[in-house]
C-alpha cells in the first residue's frame, strides 16, 4: 500500500452497512479507520429495529392478557413506561462500547466526529484532514425533510426510543412502519390519545391492502385515532402542548396533543459528506452504485440506506457491504449484489409480512396465478391466544405451481414469512410445501393450508 496515505480504507459509518467492510480489510492486513458521530452501532441496533422490538416485547405481555381475558387468564397489567425504557437501555447501552472495542481489538482505528471530503481521497474530520486509498459509504438514513411550519418542533424516532415519561397524547406525522408500531406501543403502554395522520388513503402503502384493511381495524379497536388523507400543514407550540394542523377531505382540522413524532419515512444521511468534491454522484435515492457497490468514484464504495440500491433493510445492508468488501479487497468487480426473496414485517400486533410479488404487481406482469386468501382468526393457531384480525395471502402460479407472493397478518407471521422467502428463493412448488410434515402444532404447520 502506497505509504502516501495514513490509511488504506477509511469507513464512514459504524452499522451493520459499515463494520463488516471495516473488519475484512483489517483482517486481510490493512490500515482501516472508522468514523461516525454518533455511538457505535448504526440505526438498528441503538436507534431502530433491536430497540423498537424490547419495546414490542413488554406491549406483547398487555396484549396476551387482553387477548386471552375470560379464558382462563385473569389478571390486571399495566405497562411502566421508564422501567420499559430501562429495560431496552439494558441493551443499546452496552452496545457501542461493546462493538468500538472490537473494532480496535481488530486492529481498525475508530474516530467520533463529522467527515465530510474535501477530495477524491480525503476527508476533514473534527479539522483534521485524512487520506486514504479506498473509502467506504456506509451512512444510513435520516429523517426526511417535510418542509411544513413547525418541523423543529417534531420528536424523532430515536427520541421517541428514549422518553423518559410516557405522554398522553401523541401525534404520529405519517403512516407507515414507524407511525404504526410506535402507536401501537405507546397505545398499549397507556397512553391516553394516539393519532396517527397519514396522508394517503391508507398507511402501509406496499403492503396487501386487504391484509392493510384487517391491520387498520386492529389498529382503530385498540382506539388509534387513524386519519387517513391527512396532510399535515403546521406544528404550533402553545404551552407546554402542541397544535398540529392538518388538510383533511372537510377542510382543516387541529389536535392538541404532547408529542409530535416524525414518522413520515427516511431519506440517505449524505448531506454533509460533500461528495461532489470526491467524484461521488447521487440523486434523491441515494449513492449511486454499481451492482458491485462500487460508486462513480472507483476507489469508493456505499452499501446500505444511504446507497441508491436494494430496499432499505438491515439485512440488506448486510448483505451489500459483504459484496462490497469482497470486491474492494479483490482490486476488481468479481462479485455482483444478488437479491434473493427479501421479506419485510411490520411489527404491530398483529404483524403483517410480506415477501413476494403483491397482488397488483403479479397481475401488472400478466402473471396466471391462484389467489389463496382467507381470514383465519378460527384456525387453531389463533383461537390458541385469542388473535382476532389474522389472515393470509398467497400467490400460486398456476403453470408451476410456484410461490410468487406470500403476504400475512397474525401471531406467528415474522417466522411464516421466512419459510416463504426460502420457498420463493429455492423455487419449492406449492404440492412440494404440502407434503412436508412440520411440527404441530405451530405456526409452521400452518403453511401449508395456506398454499
Amino acid at each position: 500500500m502506497s505509504t502516501n496515505h495514513e490509511f488504506d480504507l477509511i469507513v464512514l459509518g459504524a452499522g451493520t452497512g459499515g463494520n463488516g467492510v471495516a473488519r475484512m480489510a483489517a483482517q486481510a492486513g490493512w490500515n482501516v479507520a472508522s468514523v461516525d458521530p454518533l455511538p457505535y452501532g448504526g440505526t438498528c441496533a441503538l436507534r431502530g429495529c433491536d430497540p423498537k422490538k424490547m419495546l414490542v416485547a413488554v406491549t406483547e405481555g398487555v396484549d396476551w392478557v387482553n387477548n386471552l381475558k375470560g379464558k382462563g387468564l385473569e389478571a390486571d397489567v399495566s405497562v411502566n413506561w421508564p422501567d420499559m425504557i430501562a429495560f431496552k437501555r439494558t441493551f443499546t447501552d452496552v452496545m457501542p462500547p461493546r462493538i468500538e472495542a472490537g473494532l480496535k481489538k481488530a486492529g481498525i482505528t475508530t474516530l467520533h466526529g463529522e467527515a465530510r471530503f474535501t477530495g477524491p481521497d480525503t476527508i476533514e474530520i473534527n479539522g483534521q484532514l485524512l487520506r486514504s486509498l479506498n473509502f467506504h459509504i456506509a451512512t444510513g438514513a435520516r429523517p426526511m425533510t417535510l418542509n411544513i411550519p413547525g418541523e423543529d418542533l417534531l420528536t424523532t424516532s430515536t427520541d421517541f426510543l428514549a422518553l423518559p415519561e410516557k405522554p398522553q397524547r401523541i401525534a404520529f406525522v405519517g403512516g407507515g412502519f414507524i407511525a404504526m408500531e410506535f402507536s401501537h406501543i405507546a397505545k398499549r403502554a397507556g397512553a391516553a390519545e394516539v393519532t396517527v395522520l397519514e396522508m394517503m388513503k391508507r398507511p402501509l402503502g406496499n403492503f396487501d391492502p386487504d391484509l392493510v384493511n384487517l391491520l387498520v381495524e386492529a389498529t382503530e379497536d385498540l382506539g388509534i385515532d387513524l386519519k387517513t388523507e391527512a396532510k399535515v400543514l403546521s406544528i404550533e407550540e402553545s404551552g407546554k402542548t402542541f397544535v398540529v394542523t392538518y388538510e383533511s377531505p372537510s377542510g382543516k382540522v387541529e389536535i392538541i396533543c404532547d408529542l409530535v413524532v416524525h414518522a413520515t419515512g427516511r431519506v440517505p444521511n449524505i448531506a454533509g459528506l460533500n461528495l461532489k468534491a470526491a467524484n461521488v454522484d447521487f440523486g434523491p435515492r441515494g449513492i449511486k452504485v454499481s451492482p458491485y457497490m462500487r460508486t462513480t468514484n472507483p476507489a469508493i464504495f456505499a452499501a446500505g440506506d444511504c446507497a441508491d440500491s436494494g430496499p432499505n433493510l438491515t439485512p440488506v445492508s448486510a448483505n451489500e457491504a459483504r459484496i462490497a468488501g469482497k470486491n474492494l479487497l479483490a482490486g476488481k468487480d468479481e462479485r455482483a449484489v444478488n437479491y434473493p426473496p427479501i421479506p419485510s414485517v411490520v411489527f404491530t400486533l398483529p404483524q403483517l409480512a410480506t415477501v413476494g410479488l403483491s397482488e397488483a404487481a403479479a397481475r401488472e406482469q400478466n402473471l396466471a396465478f391462484d389467489v389463496h386468501f382467507e381470514k383465519t382468526d378460527d384456525w387453531y393457531s389463533s383461537l390458541r391466544v385469542g388473535a382476532k384480525r389474522t389472515a393470509f395471502k398467497v400467490l400460486v402460479e398456476k403453470e408451476t405451481g410456484l410461490i410468487l407472493g406470500a403476504h400475512l397478518i397474525g401471531p406467528g407471521a415474522e417466522e411464516q414469512i421466512n419459510l416463504f422467502a426460502m420457498a420463493i428463493g429455492m423455487g419449492i412448488p406449492a404440492n412440494k410445501i404440502k407434503g412436508m410434515i412440520f411440527a404441530y402444532p405451530s405456526y409452521a404447520s400452518d403453511i401449508g393450508s395456506m398454499v
